[in-house]
């Protein structure tokens, strides 16, 4: 309790200081008179907005702007400070800050010839010649401003923003030209809030889903923006970045509170050379040394604790020696000149020059004596006024509309109020449309202050950014600025934040798993330090040795009736072959190349027609064997010609010459696989025609096929060491082992697909050499008791007496 106490009475501190102030004011104060017009040559009229008038609770005053008017009309009172209706001299007026003000008065200006000086903001209706012959814009013009706010827009990587803009002509005007910068450079906009003309209580809607955005760019003039700006800070709105194209006057003043809604901001300002004399005068100025000014007196009494004299309400020199304006806080009195303080001062000066021009010239035509009075008429002034407007269109490099800057350049400003009533309008960077593009928007972040409740840049985005690796997916219905994050395609990457295509990799190269580099692959191929290709090479090797041990085996028992009823020499053609049926497997393994490419189907298909023509050159010759027990003519033919023996050269010239077709139209060639695994570039000899390569291994299965059907067909003939029925296995197996082999192939891909084939051609040959010569081997090493003549004469005897007795 006590403390919510404590807290009450130190927030109404500022109450009590106001209000012992306010008793300690002297009366010479408000005596002192506040007309300081004084006789000269000419008079310049101007017309400030009273309506901006302020009470002690900072709203406008009600009633005092008609107070002012009553006292005019009735010439009662002077109340307006520095003006009298009464003076017959008036040359020249300034109107502002409103457009509607200025027009209005031009038209009765216009009626005389009066020119007309408008400090206001640019208005693009005012500069109609035919219409405002008289009156003169001295605001620039702002051009490029949409263009620099979509820049730093974009350069925060602020996409998803709200806009302001009043409900009027120049609002309208804006608003596409902002929507089209912002189209171009991906930035969307989150609402457009047009600020109505009258403000109402049932205008609560304005300020729904504000929360959607923390970037809220507010364009305008004083004028039409006053009330927002105020209501802005009435309502606290401390987590929001405005980007204003006006200073907002609002924080000129300071209260018990801490926190500022407009702290933070970003302030888009003309760039203007800095007036050093005009700063130089604000910093010494001082009330000793303008005696004739009215104000110093007073801002020295209530500032620096200076006192009046009780007899002539002079300001007494006791006062402290180093007393200057630059040292008051700047809602107080700020020593920059804003935007539009610089406006009435170029307005000033340029009508002051003009006259002084005309006072001159009329001085050089005609000599006036003492006393008499210069009398200028008001299209005189028009006339020199335009003259001197057009050198400073040269001098400034400035358009014929001396109003429109060809280097258009702004300055860009960040408000410090924190503590509010500090606002320090600090100049953070700049803009300048003439330049490249890239050099376009200057920025010294690490001065930026950002609103309470931000540590680091504000993030204002509809969808949280798309990180490498990743891509958008525009939502449908949305803005382009709403989307979701899907991750890259295999072998795609993205680099940078929020791209919207992948950009994939060469074929030489790789993605890696985050998505984000390319990586040069690894040349890969069935090499013999793999596992896989150091298995298979073992294996031929081991068999090619193994059917070297069994043509020694043959060579030595080369008499024995085994070897020499199944035609010894067909047998050692078929081992010699299936050695070399082994060994071109070996043309599979390592890294390929063109010679290898040409050996591997070459060396396989014509060892294999070998092998099989062998095979069925043998079942023919016990097909004929047994039949040369029947007399024919035919018969005895051909066990006397030896055509068995022609069977092998036959076939195998008809493989050399689908092999000769096959090389000379479409020869293997050295290929690579890119995609079958990741990461990897496998290296493999390409067919070159598949169609050849399933012409010879239709050939081969097609001399496997006829030589299971004539050992087959032979399997039942009578004989001691008939091989039909291991020859016809053996035919059996090779034929099922490619015909899966075919169905296998097309299925792998990379150096699988190339083990596969060597598997194929270890089979198939093991298959020949086991089934055919692996009974033959038992008999003649373990049994060798069957491999003798005794044997088959007491085995032939033995079936000769069973069939008698059936």
């Amino acid at each position: 309790m006590l403390y919510w106490t404590f807290i009450l009475w130190f927030l109404q501190i500022p109450k009590f200081v106001s209000a012992i102030m306010t008793v300690n004011i002297s009366k010479c104060y408000y005596k002192t008179t506040e007309d300081f017009h004084h006789e000269g040559d000419v008079m310049i009229g101007a017309f400030f907005p009273i309506h901006t008038y302020y009470s002690a609770k900072k709203i406008p005053h009600p009633f005092l702007p008609y107070y002012y008017l009553d006292n005019h009309i009735q010439r009662k009172k002077k109340i307006l400070p520095n003006y009298n209706c009464n003076k017959k001299k008036f040359s020249a007026a300034l109107t502002g800050t409103s457009w509607t003000t200025s027009a209005q008065i031009s038209t009765l200006f216009q009626l005389f010839k009066f020119p007309q000086l408008s400090y206001g903001p640019y208005d693009p209706i005012l500069s109609d010649r035919s219409q405002y012959f008289s009156l003169y814009q001295m605001a620039p013009k702002y051009t490029s401003l949409s263009h620099g706010i979509v820049s730093l827009m974009v350069h925060f990587r602020w996409s998803w923003v709200g806009l302001i803009l009043p409900d009027d002509h120049k609002g309208n005007k804006i608003l596409p030209e902002i929507k089209e910068d912002m189209q171009r450079k991906g930035v969307c906009i989150a609402f457009v809030k047009m600020i109505p003309a009258t403000w109402t209580s049932h205008f609560s809607k304005f300020w729904e889903n504000m929360d959607e955005v923390n970037v809220i760019i507010i364009y305008g003039d004083i004028d039409s923006l006053e009330i927002l700006m105020r209501n802005i800070g009435q309502r606290l709105l401390t987590l929001k970045v405005w980007v204003l194209n006006i200073e907002p006057h609002v924080t000129d003043y300071a209260d018990y509170f801490l926190l500022d809604s407009f702290h933070g901001s970003l302030i888009f300002t003309h760039h203007y050379r800095k007036n050093f004399e005009f700063t130089n005068f604000i910093q010494t100025v001082n009330p000793y040394k303008y005696p004739e000014d009215i104000y110093l007196p007073k801002l020295w009494h209530l500032f620096f604790k200076c006192s009046f004299s009780d007899i002539d309400c002079q300001l007494l020199a006791n006062c402290q020696a180093n007393a200057s304006l630059d040292v008051l806080p700047c809602h107080i009195f700020d020593i920059a000149i804003s935007e539009e303080s610089k406006t009435i001062y170029n307005a000033v000066y340029a009508l002051a020059h003009s006259l002084h021009v005309m006072s001159i010239q009329q001085i050089q035509i005609q000599p006036h004596e003492n006393g008499d009075v210069l009398v200028f008429s008001p299209w005189q002034v028009i006339t020199i006024l335009n003259t001197f407007l057009k050198e400073i269109d040269e001098r400034d490099n400035m358009s014929l509309d001396w109003r429109q800057k060809l280097n258009a350049e702004y300055d860009i400003l960040n408000l410090w109020n924190l503590p509010k009533g500090l606002g320090l309008k600090v100049k953070i960077g700049s803009f300048s449309a003439n330049t490249a593009q890239h050099q376009q928007l200057s920025l010294s972040e690490e001065m930026i202050q950002w609103p309470e409740g931000f540590l680091d840049i504000p993030q204002s985005v509809c969808s949280e950014s798309c990180k490498p690796g990743f891509r958008k997916i525009i939502l449908e219905g949305k803005a382009i600025c709403c989307y979701n994050c899907t991750p890259c395609a295999e072998d795609e990457i993205s680099n940078e934040t929020d791209v919207d295509q992948c950009v994939k990799c060469p074929e030489s190269h790789y993605s890696n798993t985050e998505k984000n580099h390319c990586f040069q692959k690894t040349v890969i191929f069935l090499a013999y330090e793999d596992p896989l290709g150091m298995t298979l090479a073992c294996i031929a090797l081991c068999l090619s040795a193994l059917t070297a041990f069994v043509i020694g085996i043959f060579v030595k028992y080369r008499d024995t009736p085994i070897v020499k009823a199944n035609n010894r020499a067909l047998s050692y053609t078929l081992l010699i072959t299936l050695t070399f049926c082994f060994l071109c497997s070996l043309n599979f393994i390592g890294q390929p190349n063109l010679t290898t490419c040409i050996l591997q189907q070459t060396t396989f298909g014509v060892a294999f027609t070998m092998a099989l023509a062998t095979v069925l050159a043998k079942a023919i010759t016990v097909v004929i064997a047994f039949r040369a027990t029947f007399p024919g003519r035919m018969v005895r033919w051909l066990m006397m010609s030896r055509v068995p023996n022609y069977i092998i050269p036959i076939c195998t010239l008809i493989q050399l010459l689908l092999c000769g077709i096959w090389m000379a139209i479409s020869p293997p060639f050295i290929d690579n696989d890119v995609h079958t695994e990741h990461g990897y570039i496998i290296i493999f000899c390409n067919k070159g025609s598949s169609f050849a390569f399933h012409c010879v291994l239709g050939y081969l299965c097609s001399l496997a096929f006829g030589g299971y059907t004539m050992a087959f067909l032979s399997r039942n003939l009578p004989g001691t060491f008939n091989e039909s029925k291991f020859l016809s296995f053996s035919m059996l197996v090779f034929f099922c082992v490619w015909v899966t082999f075919l169905s296998v192939y097309h299925s792998t891909k990379g150096k699988f697909m190339v083990a596969m084939e060597v598997f194929a051609i270890l089979a198939s040959s093991s298959a020949l050499l086991g089934f055919i010569f692996g009974p033959k081997c038992y008999i003649i090493l373990i049994r060798p008791d069957r491999n003798s003549f005794h044997h088959i004469r007491d085995k032939t005897h033995s079936r000769r007496n069973k069939t008698y007795v059936m």
